[in-house]
Order: structure tokens, then sequence, then C-alpha cells
């Protein structure tokens, strides 16, 4: 979900649910969200708190930097 100075979280959501073979209702009731929350992360459309990034990071047992990414937009020093 890109914001206004084209900055976003792109994640692997779908990846790590697939590897695990899980639907998306199952990972939405492990980690505490509605299944349209995870159809919306997976395709860019929402950018998780970062409670439920650590949430979904622990539950696949991975790093949260391995699931999240964060993509800068303009640069910073442009006024």
């Amino acid at each position: 979900m890109k914001e206004k100075n084209g900055d976003y979280v792109e994640n692997k959501v779908y990846e790590h649910r697939v590897l695990k073979r899980l639907s998306q209702k199952e990972l939405a009731d492990a980690v505490g969200v509605s299944k349209q929350t995870i159809y919306v992360m997976e395709k860019n459309n929402y950018s998780p708190s970062l409670v439920l990034a650590f949430r979904i990071a622990d539950f696949f047992d991975v790093d949260v930097n391995d699931i999240f990414n964060y993509v800068g937009g303009r640069d910073r020093n442009d006024n």
C-alpha cells in the first residue's frame, strides 16, 4: 500500500503461507485477524501494525525482516 510520498511495506506473507500449506483462514485464525486482512495484506493493499507483523513473523518462526520490507519513496533530502 503506497503512501502519498511513495513509501510502502512489501511483504512475503503469501510465499510463507503457501510453503506451510495453510489457507488464508488458517493463518488468520493463528494470528488473530480476519481472512480478509490476510487477503489484502498478500495483495500489498494493507500494511500491518508492528504487533501484527511480529505476530506473523513469530508464527512462521522467522525474523520480521524476512517477511516485511520497507520500501522508501522519494529522496528524504529533497524539500
